[in-house]
């Protein structure tokens, strides 16, 4: 067997990981048909590996079995404090010939992010077992999920006991209320995010603000003449959690749904994602994209039963603790 070669990443080593990105995707796709294709070619690769490489402070790690490039490994910091301090491997970051060697190249590679004092690592990783199982064994827990299904091939109906209607601009007080549930909901056990709560007059004014936005689509469920859920679709290029090779070509995105927790039981947070995806199929669109805590009880059970496949698992290990 060749003999393993890490040592850091250069600017030289792009083409190649670009190759291997775009083979990766290959994989990913006979999986996921619906992401896009055309991150299967090396050139549209490069381009990404090429961004991740160029954000400030990136470093990483090359893996050389021979003379052939069959690894590397990119991470670079996020400046927001929610993520405390931080070091992200993005969808781009990662790439190896051999799935084991995935913890190699972070093995070289952390040392120096935990030197820098960034001892919070995230990774979004492709749904590959043989992949995620290397990531596991370095410690790394699941966080969140990105996921996609096709849209409808004909209308899905609310359930009987519900209204799922346009939100109208009366409606902003209790959408503000709405919006407020789900990061409280948040913060609650089992998810514990860390994530700060605004404030109801913050929320009421961006409703206010944004609420005639036409590239945005708000429902809102009824039960007995009373709002009890929301929820709000857009184009999956709107939502900055997917880019690059996790965001599809013409899909929509579910980016936002919240039921009261007394109103919870009722199927309303499910007839919302259905309306969703009844909009996304009246647009046009192909597939819809959303995400979620794989520790909100809610949501990780609600998305799957609707038909969302998980495709990409964002991961996460806290240096020290």
């Amino acid at each position: 067997m060749a003999r393993l070669d890490i040592r850091p990443f250069e600017a030289t080593d792009l083409p190649a990981a670009a190759a291997l990105l775009a083979e990766r995707h290959r994989q990913h796709r006979t999986r996921h048909p619906l992401l896009a294709a055309g991150y299967e070619d090396p050139r549209r690769a490069l381009v990404e590996v090429t961004a991740v490489w160029e954000s400030d402070d990136a470093s990483g790690t090359v893996l050389r079995e021979g003379a052939e490039v069959t690894g590397y490994l990119l991470g670079a910091p996020k400046k927001s404090p929610v993520w405390g301090p931080n070091i992200w491997v993005e969808a781009a970051g990662h790439a190896v010939r051999t799935a084991e060697h995935i913890r190699d190249l972070y093995g070289a590679a952390a040392t120096r992010w935990v030197d820098d004092g960034r001892i919070a690592h995230y990774t979004l990783v492709p749904d590959d077992p043989a992949l995620l199982d290397a990531w596991f064994r370095l410690a790394f827990g699941s966080q969140q999920a990105h996921a996609i299904r096709p849209v409808p091939e004909s209308p899905i109906p609310a359930p009987t006991g519900l209204t799922i209607r346009h939100a109208v601009r009366d409606d902003i007080p209790v959408l503000a209320q709405l919006e407020l549930a789900l990061p409280q909901h948040q913060g609650l056990s089992p998810v514990f995010s860390a994530g700060t709560v605004p404030t109801l007059p913050e929320v009421l004014d961006e409703w206010e603000e944004d609420f005639d936005d036409s590239d945005y689509v708000t429902f809102v469920a009824e039960s007995n003449g009373k709002v009890i859920g929301s929820a709000v679709g857009t184009s999956i290029e709107k939502g900055s959690t997917h880019s690059g090779l996790s965001q599809p070509d013409n899909s929509g995105f579910l980016t936002f749904a919240a039921v009261f927790p007394e109103a919870r039981g009722l199927g309303a947070g499910r007839a919302l994602g259905e309306a969703v995806l009844n909009w996304s199929a009246e647009v046009g669109y192909d597939a819809v994209v959303t995400d979620w805590r794989v520790t909100n009880l809610l949501s990780s059970r609600a998305w799957p039963a609707l038909g969302f496949q998980q495709t990409f698992h964002r991961l996460h290990r806290l240096i020290g603790h």
